[in-house]
C-alpha cells in the first residue's frame, strides 16, 4: 500500500461493511512479525532446540516452516483477506455449518494463550526492572521460586495486559501499527548486538558446535518431528486465528504470497538469531544442565546466572536482553488480544474500546491461575499446543477442500515468483500437509494427556 487507508468498504452479497486497514506494507509486516516474534522465539525455541537434540531441531523447523508454516499462513490469510472479518464469521461466512467452530477454537486458543504469556511476560518484566535497579541474583534458582510466588506475579500480570489492553485500544494504525514500527527494530537490533557480544565468549564454540551440528538420528524421532512442527505454529502464530485477523485488514492490492515468505523469514531469523545468543552463553559458562532441565531453565535461571558470572557486561546485557525479550512479549499479546478484540467486534457489534477493555479484563481474571501455580501454566501451555495443532489441521482441510476457489485470493496482488508458486501451496495444502499435521494433533494431544495424569496423580 503507498498510501495510508483508513477505511475500506468491502461488499458482500446485500451486506456492505466498513473495516480499518494497516496504513503502509511495512506496519502490516512488522505488526504481523511482531506476532510472530515474542518468547516462542527467545524463550520456547531456545528450550526446544536443548530438548531435540541441537541442530536436528532446528533443521526440522526450517523444513516444517517452508513445508507447513508459510502455505498454512498464506491459506489464513486467504480466508482473513476475502471474508474482512475475525476467525468465526470469517469460517461462518465462507463456509457455513460447523465451520465457525474452526474460529472459535483459535479464539479460544489465542485467549488461553495470552492468559498464561502475560504472566511469564511479567516475570520478564520483573527480570529487567530488578537487573536495573539492584542487579541479577546470586542464586538464581532461589530468585525465581521468589519472582513465581506470592502476590508480585499476580500484579506484573496485571500491569502487562493493562498495557496490551491499551494498545490494542489505539485500533490497527494508531495502536497496533503504530507500536510495532516503534517496537521491532530496536528489538531486531539489540538481538544482532547480544549475538555479536556472545561471540566473543571464551569457550562458546562449543555452543555453537551443539546449535549447529545435527544428530541425524534425532531428524528420525517422531517427538523432535511433532515438537519442530508445534513449534512452528506457535511461533508464527498459526492455528489461532492471528494471521487471519490480521489479514482482513489488508488492500486488496497485497502480495500475499510475498507476506507470508517475508514473516516466516524473520520469525526464523529472530529465533535462530537468539539461538546464537543462548548456546554460546550456556556453553560458554558450562551451564547445560540447566538449559535443559525445564522450559524456563534458560531463561530465569541459567542466563541470569550467566550474567552474573560476567561482572558489570553481564548486568548490561541481561538488562538488554530482558527490554528485548519485553519487547518481543508486548508485540505478541498485542495480537492474540487483537483476535479476541476483533471476534467481539465483528460478532456482536461492540465499539473497540468496550471490547478491548472487556476482553483484557477476563483474560487478566484467567490468567490468575497460572500466576499462582506453575503446573497450571505448563498444563495450559500443553493444552494450547494441542489446539494449535487441531486448529492447522482444520484450515488446511477447510482450504484446500472447502474454501471457494482459493487460488483467486491468493493470486490477488501477487504477480511473477510469488503467483507461480500457487498451485505449489495448494498442492501442499491438499495433500501433503493434512496427514503430517494428523500426526502432528495426534502427538500433542497424548503430551497433553500425560501431562494431565502427572499433574492430578503425579
Amino acid at each position: 500500500m503507498s498510501d495510508p487507508i483508513d477505511r475500506e468498504v468491502q461488499q458482500h452479497g446485500e451486506n456492505s461493511i466498513q473495516r480499518e486497514l494497516f496504513g503502509t506494507r511495512v506496519g502490516f509486516i512488522l505488526a504481523a512479525v511482531g506476532s510472530a516474534v515474542g518468547l516462542g522465539n527467545m524463550w520456547r525455541f531456545p528450550y526446544r532446540v536443548s530438548e531435540g537434540g541441537g541442530a536436528a531441531f532446528v533443521v526440522l523447523y526450517v523444513v516444517l516452516t517452508l513445508v507447513l508454516g508459510i502455505p498454512l499462513m498464506l491459506s489464513e490469510f486467504a480466508v482473513g483477506r476475502r471474508t474482512r472479518l475475525s476467525p468465526v464469521g470469517a469460517f461462518k461466512r465462507e463456509g457455513g455449518g460447523a465451520w465457525p467452530l474452526v474460529g472459535f477454537l483459535g479464539v479460544l486458543t489465542g485467549f488461553l494463550i495470552l492468559s498464561y504469556y502475560s504472566v511469564i511476560a511479567g516475570w520478564v518484566v520483573r527480570y529487567g526492572i530488578e537487573g536495573m535497579l539492584f542487579g541479577f541474583a546470586a542464586d538464581p534458582g532461589a530468585r525465581f521460586e521468589q519472582v513465581t510466588s506470592g502476590f508480585a506475579p499476580i500484579l506484573y500480570h496485571i500491569a502487562f495486559m493493562s498495557l496490551t489492553v491499551v494498545i490494542v485500544m489505539g485500533g490497527v494504525q494508531k495502536g497496533i501499527e503504530k507500536a510495532s514500527l516503534l517496537l521491532m527494530p530496536a528489538l531486531f537490533s539489540i538481538v544482532l548486538g547480544l549475538a555479536v557480544w556472545a561471540f566473543t565468549l571464551d569457550g562458546s564454540g562449543a555452543g555453537y558446535g551443539y546449535y549447529l551440528t545435527p544428530s541425524f538420528a534425532e531428524l528420525l524421532n517422531p517427538t523432535t518431528l511433532a515438537e519442530a512442527a508445534g513449534q512452528a505454529f506457535f511461533s508464527l502464530s498459526l492455528g489461532m486465528g492471528t494471521m487471519l485477523t490480521f489479514a482482513s485488514y489488508l488492500s486488496r492490492q497485497e502480495n500475499l504470497n510475498r507476506e507470508a515468505a517475508t514473516i516466516a523469514a524473520s520469525d526464523f531469523g529472530v529465533a535462530f538469531v537468539a539461538g546464537l545468543v543462548v548456546f554460546p552463553v550456556i556453553a560458554a559458562l558450562g551451564l547445560q544442565s540447566q538449559v535443559s532441565a525445564s522450559t524456563v531453565g534458560a531463561l530465569f535461571i541459567a542466563l541470569p546466572g550467566a550474567f552474573v558470572e560476567l561482572g558489570v557486561a553481564g548486568r548490561i546485557v541481561g538488562i538488554a536482553f530482558f527490554f528485548a525479550l519485553t519487547v518481543g512479549a508486548v508485540t505478541s499479546a498485542v495480537s492474540l488480544l487483537e483476535v479476541v478484540t476483533a471476534s467481539l467486534i465483528d460478532e456482536f457489534k461492540i465499539s473497540r474500546k468496550p471490547a478491548t477493555i472487556g476482553s483484557g479484563i477476563v483474560i487478566a481474571l484467567v490468567g490468575l491461575i497460572p500466576a499462582l501455580s506453575l503446573d497450571a501454566l505448563g498444563l495450559i501451555d500443553t493444552l494450547t499446543e494441542w489446539f494449535l495443532a487441531i486448529g492447522a489441521l482444520m484450515v488446511t482441510l477447510f482450504v484446500g477442500w472447502r474454501m471457494r476457489d482459493p487460488a483467486s485470493e491468493m493470486l490477488e496482488g501477487a504477480s511473477g515468483l510469488f503467483a507461480n508458486i500457487v498451485p505449489a501451496m495448494l498442492f501442499f495444502v491438499r495433500w501433503l500437509m493434512p496427514p503430517i499435521i494428523a500426526f502432528v494433533v495426534f502427538w500433542t494431544g497424548r503430551n497433553f494427556i500425560g501431562t494431565l495424569v502427572t499433574t492430578f496423580l503425579g
